[in-house]
């Protein structure tokens, strides 16, 4: 820098950018390395050849590539291609010496670099050095035993070189380390290649019994080499090899061909059957195809349905072992081994089936499950014959099913009459009797009196009719039942009383007992029948007009109207008439389950006349009252009268307009809309229940 006479520094002047916006064109990095290349301006060029005339000039060259590798291995010991490219530049100026050397300074580095030793020993091969070579395959195989390619071209050398002996003794020392399959198999065909079949037969045991498999290729190599009798024992020995939990769909199918080969039909049958029997259903998918294949060329037509059979009862084998409780599955699987299997094979899976118990004591879990039961001993009375068999599955099931919160009625019926075919009538009768008094039903009762009704023996029926009305009061069907068998016993007077008990019953409102009295006095060849069943239909009517249901006192005036159509007179008809009840619709606001609106619904309701008669005005009192409510509140409030004035000027128009209305609503027959005078009814409401003014009264008075 230059000094100024004042002894300053001097600033050189910088250039100033005037125009700071950015260029049109941008350049990138990218396009300057795109345009390099494209240019090649970094492509340096080849060196120039060198010609060697002397020994002196190969000798600088060799030193100077050798001193080029090793400053690359000095840079870094661990890149084993520098070694090898080391390596092989030695060779290829026939320096063995050398090379080994290098090859040896490299194993010191990395002696578990494959590619190092396959390098090495492939140097010393191609320069005939087999002792060499084989040391280097000895050492490999030392120290790097699982390396398979050491041990193909160790034996591929020795077998090159004729010496059969020192090949099958790598081959034995290879297996000492359990290789893989492809390995035993390397040494069978080795043995094979020098007619050694028992040599290769006992590779083959000593695989099998090792490794577990391969039985398929031991066995097809006895056949190969006609050994008919070993292959056979072979298939035999890998059956009993794996046992029925670790079957194997291939063996089986290879040992069914294998026999299939020989002619022997029969042991191919025995062998599917067995397989099909042991091995589930997703993993015999090819079996089932090669078994039907095979009785579709040898078998007959009972052979192809036993296939059939025999796919059908493995997926129901797979369905009832994945869900027990499948009751549907065992049903047809039952159906199954009972058309094609014989008793001990059906009894069998009834056992099994009925061994899955509902975990839940509810009815209706037990439903489907009961049925198996009675299956079972239906097929044990039925098919085996064997009534003592069936008598205590009967017992076994009774056992079972806990009566005291439920029971299953079809069970003891059955039972009973089962007992009944044996010919054992106080074993059915007391087997009944113990289910009517441990858990009565009403169809225990309805059996029971239906048995004894077929033996004729009619003092027992009343006696099961009067414990079953005891049990049962309000069956209108029981009482209908019981008389008509004192009916048909012809004692009118038992069975007048037993209707005359049915009706008085409190709990028994229902119109069958009614129309059934009448039907029975009607049907009585007497002089006073008519007035008889009539009396009866009035007592009814009344005892029904209490009824909730309105259809089932419908019933009981529909059944009078046709009994006066038929027998009654004008008057009587006319009578019965003006009791049918008006059909009419009415509307009702439904509630959804959380409590909001759900709409409007229509209905049908039937108003009786007499119903509608007796019911009061509820509109007329619910605007009664509405009017007495605000008469108060306008007692309360005195602040403004011209307010007040207007108000109950209004009130009162409203109460004369719905009042003036109320004559023509008197006589309609709805019950809703139905008003009776106070003065004429004898059901009138007290008038204290009306606050009403003078006015009021007077606009409502008959």
């Amino acid at each position: 820098m230059a000094s100024t006479a004042a002894g300053k520094q001097r600033i050189p002047k910088v250039a100033k950018v005037k125009n700071k916006a950015p260029a049109e064109v941008q350049i990138t990095a990218e396009q300057l390395l795109r345009e390099a290349k494209e240019r090649e301006l970094e492509l340096l060029p080849p060196p120039p050849k060198q010609k060697i005339t002397d020994e002196e000039e190969l000798n600088d060259y060799k030193l100077k590539k050798r001193k080029g590798f090793e400053d690359n291995i000095r840079k870094n010991r661990t890149v084993i291609s520098n070694w090898i490219k080391y390596a092989q530049w030695e060779e290829s100026l026939k320096e063995v010496q050398r090379a080994r050397s290098i090859y040896e300074r490299a194993l010191d580095v990395d002696h578990r670099n494959i590619a190092l030793w396959l390098k090495y020993a492939e140097m010393e091969m191609k320069n005939r050095q087999v002792n060499h070579a084989r040391n280097i395959w000895d050492r490999a195989i030392t120290i790097l035993p699982r390396v398979n390619q050491f041990w193909y071209k160790y034996s591929y050398m020795e077998e090159m070189l004729g010496n059969i002996a020192g090949c099958r003794q790598v081959f034995e020392r290879w297996t000492e380390w359990e290789p893989e399959e492809q390995a035993w198999h390397s040494y069978i065909n080795f043995e094979l290649r020098y007619k050694e079949v028992d040599k290769a037969r006992s590779i083959y045991e000593r695989y099998t019994l090792l490794m577990g498999s391969n039985w398929i290729k031991y066995a097809r190599f006895e056949e190969k080499h006609g050994y008919i009798a070993h292959g056979r024992k072979v298939f035999e020995r890998s059956v009993e090899f794996f046992g029925e939990e670790h079957v194997n769909e291939n063996l089986f199918v290879a040992f069914a061909r294998f026999e299939e080969k020989q002619k022997e039909f029969e042991r191919v049958r025995v062998i599917y059957k067995y397989a099909l029997d042991r091995i589930p259903k997703h993993q015999a998918q090819e079996l089932f195809k090669f078994y039907t294949v095979f009785e579709k060329k040898f078998g007959d037509r009972r052979g192809i349905e036993d296939v059939i059979v025999s796919k059908r009862r493995f997926q129901y084998e797979e369905e009832v072992k994945a869900s027990p409780h499948n009751y549907d599955a065992w049903f047809d699987y039952l159906r199954l081994v009972e058309s094609d299997a014989d008793p001990d094979t059906a009894r069998e899976v009834y056992e099994r089936a009925i061994a899955n118990i509902p975990p839940i004591q509810e009815k209706r879990h037990w439903r489907r499950y009961i049925y198996l039961w009675i299956n079972y001993a239906l097929y044990e009375e039925l098919e085996v014959k064997d009534p003592e068999r069936t008598r205590q599955v009967y017992q076994a099931c009774l056992d079972l099913i806990p009566h005291k919160k439920f029971t299953f009625a079809k069970i003891w019926l059955l039972f009973g009459q089962f007992e009944i075919r044996q010919k054992n009538l106080q074993a059915a009768r007391r087997g009944l009797g113990t289910a009517i008094g441990k858990c009565p039903k009403n169809k225990l009762f309805k059996g029971y009196i239906e048995l004894e009704l077929q033996l004729r023996e009619f003092d027992r029926c009343r006696k099961l009719y009067e414990k079953y009305l005891e049990f049962a009061p309000e069956n209108c069907t029981t009482w209908i039942k019981f008389s008509e068998l004192e009916t048909i016993l012809g004692d009118t007077e038992r069975a007048r009383a037993i209707f005359e008990l049915a009706i008085g019953q409190p709990r028994l409102d229902m119109p069958e007992v009614w129309i059934s009295y009448a039907q029975y006095e009607l049907s009585i060849d007497a002089s006073d029948r008519l007035q008889r069943c009539r009396g009866i239909f009035e007592e009814g009517n009344k005892g029904l007009r209490s009824c909730e249901e309105k259809e089932e006192r419908l019933m009981l005036l529909e059944s009078w109207k046709e009994f006066e159509q038929e027998f009654g007179s004008d008057t009587t008809r006319e009578r019965v008439k003006k009791l049918l009840p008006e059909k009419v619709k009415k509307r009702r606001k439904l509630t959804a389950e959380d409590g909001s609106d759900a709409g409007w619904e229509e209905y049908y309701d039937y108003i009786f006349p007499e119903d509608a008669a007796n019911q009061p005005n509820l509109k007329l009192l619910a605007m009664a009252k509405m009017w007495k409510r605000q008469q108060q509140e306008e007692e309360d409030d005195d602040d403004d009268e011209e307010d007040e004035e207007d108000e109950n000027r209004g009130i009162s128009s409203s109460i004369s307009i719905s009042l003036a209305a109320s004559p023509s609503r008197l006589n309609s027959g709805a019950t809703e809309r139905a008003v009776t005078c106070p003065c004429h009814s004898s059901r009138a409401t007290d008038p204290s229940a009306f606050p009403m003014t003078a006015r009021t009264k007077s606009e409502v008075s008959c």
